[in-house]
């Protein structure tokens, strides 16, 4: 059974567009409470979506061989994973960003052997998080939020005390995939949130500093 990038997206690159590429990392594993999603933080004075909840990653460099290549080695660099504990079984579709006209790829990976996984670069990432899956599908973690631009899509509550929104196209993907293999419980979509302020700009404290470069593709 295959997953089709209209299942995911209505967001295609174009017949021939010259898009950026990149990939994540969508890595399942089995810790302290059972199956979980690995994910990061984005730091919180990062140039654009500070805070912001995603899959390791980023974009497609020419030394590596493939886009499951360039998630690996992302991973590793921004939460120490070690690749060769990883077993990639799948790719979904590329799906295109069009804010930064990103093609990305959704690396599938099982945790095959774990290694410690932590903060390496602080200018980066804020937190490393292992989500459990029971939690992602709980119908009392699962809202919609809402951007000043007008955009609406789902989100989940994460995080120890549930006060962390994932949101964009990472909750997106994770939303549609949930879908497609029938996890999905019923939720209340109508719960709908703003996004907080310091999830869309930089914070005061951090206004004084030279911004920080953006290595990741904007997750709108």
């Amino acid at each position: 059974m295959d997953i089709t990038v209209e299942e995911l997206t209505r967001f295609v690159p174009p017949e021939g567009s010259d898009t950026r590429r990149g990939a994540v990392l969508m890595l399942f594993g089995h810790g302290p409470s059972g199956p979980d999603l690995l994910l990061t933080e984005r730091a919180h004075d990062m140039r654009s979506h500070p805070g912001q909840v995603s899959f390791p990653g980023g974009s497609i460099d020419q030394q590596d061989a493939s886009a499951a290549a360039a998630a690996l080695r992302e991973a590793e660099e921004e939460t120490g994973v070690d690749p060769s504990g990883v077993e990639v079984f799948a790719s979904l579709p590329e799906l295109w960003l069009p804010p930064s006209n990103f093609a990305v790829t959704p690396v599938l990976a099982w945790w095959r052997e774990e290694s410690p996984v932590s903060v390496v670069d602080p200018r980066e990432v804020h937190a490393v998080l292992r989500e459990p899956i029971e939690e992602l599908l709980d119908p009392q973690h699962r809202i919609s939020v809402r951007h000043p631009s007008g955009w609406k899509g789902p989100a989940f509550l994460i995080g120890e005390d549930k006060d962390l929104i994932l949101w964009g196209f990472t909750a997106g993907i994770i939303a549609r995939l949930f879908d497609f293999v029938g996890w999905t419980q019923p939720w209340d979509a109508s719960q709908m949130r703003d996004l907080p302020e310091h999830m869309l700009t930089v914070p005061r404290e951090a206004s004084g500093r030279s911004p920080l470069p953006d290595t990741n593709y904007r997750e709108l």
